[in-house]
């Protein structure tokens, strides 16, 4: 029997078909990481969008699901909507992402999430996501 692997176990299959892994907390969110590898390269040198947009919905999802559990909420949720700025392209490097949970009301919740490659206060993507929240 196999041990399940702490930094893939809350994320689906999705993102660990890109390798992507929580690596830890960043500002007391999950921080997701995601090499660079061919199955996420767009243009010759650079991430596919999808990836990356991928990647922010990661890290949304991590974030929501943190903060439902510190606060012992075992609601369910579905994304509602999604806005995505990108800022720069991402080169071939490993990419970091983190959400940010603005509001974590009764029937929504609103996430910023952010990726960047070498340093956190210069992102590549930011995307704003809304999800409903469903409670058994």
């Amino acid at each position: 029997m196999t041990t399940p692997d702490p930094r893939t176990e809350l994320l689906p299959p999705y993102a660990r078909a890109l390798d992507m892994v929580i690596t830890g907390l960043h500002n007391g969110a999950p921080l997701i990481e995601m090499p660079f590898a061919n199955k996420v390269q767009g243009r010759p040198g650079f991430l596919h969008g999808g990836a990356i947009s991928g990647l922010l919905e990661m890290a949304a999802v991590a974030a929501i699901q943190h903060a439902l559990h510190e606060r012992g909420d075992e609601a369910t949720f579905k994304q509602v909507n999604v806005t995505i700025d990108f800022m720069r392209g991402g080169v071939r490097q490993t990419t970091y992402a983190v959400g940010e949970v603005t509001r974590l009301g009764r029937t929504m919740a609103n996430v910023e999430a952010r990726a960047w490659q070498d340093d956190p206060a210069k992102p590549i993507t930011i995307a704003y996501l809304h999800y409903l929240l469903k409670r058994s």
